[in-house]
């Protein structure tokens, strides 16, 4: 029924070019921020999700720093094991010439027992100067129990124990003043070499689960980033084709309201006839 009061064909096409400019926002919202979710409304429960895996990702990048800092101080922790396992080398070596009796205890003291005495400190030394961000690595108890957090969990964790060195846990603490002496030091070298090589191999053993623990924090990071992708970010090429079809819509619903806002004139019209 044509009136002139009320204007239902504009209210109509009014209605329906708020609601296709309302959803063509929402889609320009998606297209520039990646998303596909720009508000909450857009998807309650795979807003939840993907917060979630987010979450998750985080977690798992600050584990792959955990792991490369524990592996950096387990290198750092061998680097030292291998100068003091070098060092007992040599110090086996000076031992068993001072052992022989071709060597007179004179020798033994003023030569070959300067030596021996300023390698037994350097070990000392090594062990006191290993640190790693001020902690010290083989003397203190930093190594005795830590744990490195790789997962999501508090459980999800990597223990590193391994005993402190001294010369007398090395039991170094003898001579090669005389030849009695320098064969008890042989016999204690051996055990000290038997000691930190044992050490090592533990060392060892922890960088390769770090390495392996690593890995697999790197394929949970890609995985989980890849199931967040699929709930939160926008498909560019859905969103375009519906974006296009939205403007057409758009454009309708902005010619027929042009249209209904000028049937009140054409109804007077036919009053002046």
């Amino acid at each position: 029924m044509p009136v002139i009061s009320t204007n239902t064909a504009a209210n109509v096409a009014l209605n329906y070019l708020n609601n296709n400019s309302s959803l063509e926002s929402g889609q320009l919202a998606k297209l520039a921020s990646g998303s596909r979710i720009t508000q909450a409304s857009d998807d309650a429960a795979g807003l939840a999700i993907g917060t979630q895996l987010q979450a998750s990702t985080t977690v798992y990048q600050q584990d792959e720093t955990n792991v490369q800092q524990g592996s950096a101080i387990l290198q750092t922790t061998d680097g030292a094991l291998a100068q003091i396992s070098n060092i007992l080398q040599r110090m086996m070596a000076l031992a068993t010439e001072a052992a022989s009796g071709q060597i007179t205890n004179t020798q033994r003291t003023q030569d070959i027992g300067t030596e021996y005495s300023q390698l037994s400190s350097q070990i000392t030394t090594i062990v006191d100067s290993t640190r790693y961000a001020g902690v010290q690595l083989l003397s203190g108890s930093f190594l005795s129990n830590v744990k490195f957090l790789v997962g999501t969990t508090s459980a999800d964790t990597i223990g590193v124990s391994l005993s402190a060195l001294t010369l007398t846990s090395l039991g170094l603490t003898g001579s090669v003043g005389t030849a009695a002496q320098a064969l008890h030091s042989i016999t204690a070298i051996n055990s000290a070499i038997n000691i930190v090589t044992k050490q090592r191999a533990q060392v060892g053993a922890y960088e390769s689960r770090f390495n392996f623990s690593l890995q697999d924090i790197q394929t949970n990071v890609q995985n989980t980033q890849a199931a967040t992708s699929v709930i939160m970010d926008a498909d560019v090429a859905q969103v375009k084709s519906a974006l296009s079809a939205t403007d057409v819509r758009t454009q309708a619903s902005v010619a027929a309201l042009t249209q209904a806002s000028q049937l009140p004139q054409e109804l007077l019209k036919l009053l002046q006839s």
